[in-house]
């Protein structure tokens, strides 16, 4: 399943993410710090997204948020609609 996130308060302007079985394929950050985010991606490619959460929540930046805060929130709708 690949999921589409529009982050807030950030420089990224997208977040897609690929995920199957509750594990992380791949993350890739449309603009923003692209250094910054190809590391998150790699480091967290591969992880349970609840782990991947338990990590990035509360990650601040600039206006209270981060890139990695906002991949958070992603994971937390990508678990959401898992449920639902």
């Amino acid at each position: 399943m690949v999921f589409s996130f529009t982050p807030e308060d950030v420089c990224a302007r997208q977040i897609d993410i690929a995920a199957e079985d509750g594990i992380i394929q791949q993350v890739r950050f449309t603009r923003g710090c692209a250094g910054n985010a190809q590391g998150v991606a790699a480091l967290i490619k591969g992880m349970p997204i609840e782990e991947a959460i338990v990590r990035l929540t509360g990650i601040k930046c600039r206006n209270g948020t981060s890139c990695p805060d906002q991949l958070a929130k992603a994971l937390k709708d990508i678990q959401l609609k898992d449920v639902g």
